[in-house]
């Protein structure tokens, strides 16, 4: 799974991350800046650190999870 993080510092000085699954694709840089600007602007999001007070980066994330099957067996006692 794709995911969208959002990084933020805040109040306090640190970064506080907004996942967002299955972004569109391809990501356009010009329109998170501007979504991150607003978040800022509008001071939407709050932190347990305080407020949100600058942008600090963006990034996709992909999650690969690959599932073992394993056999399962009775155990005596």
């Amino acid at each position: 799974m794709r995911k969208l993080e959002l990084k933020f510092l805040n109040a306090e000085g640190k970064v506080v991350t907004y996942s967002i699954d299955h972004p569109a694709e391809p990501a356009n840089p010009e329109t998170i800046q501007e979504a991150m600007d607003t978040i800022l602007r509008e001071n939407a999001f709050y932190s347990t650190g305080g407020d949100l007070t600058e942008i600090h980066s963006a990034r996709i994330v992909e999650r690969t999870v690959e599932e073992i099957e394993l056999q399962s067996f009775l155990r005596l006692i």
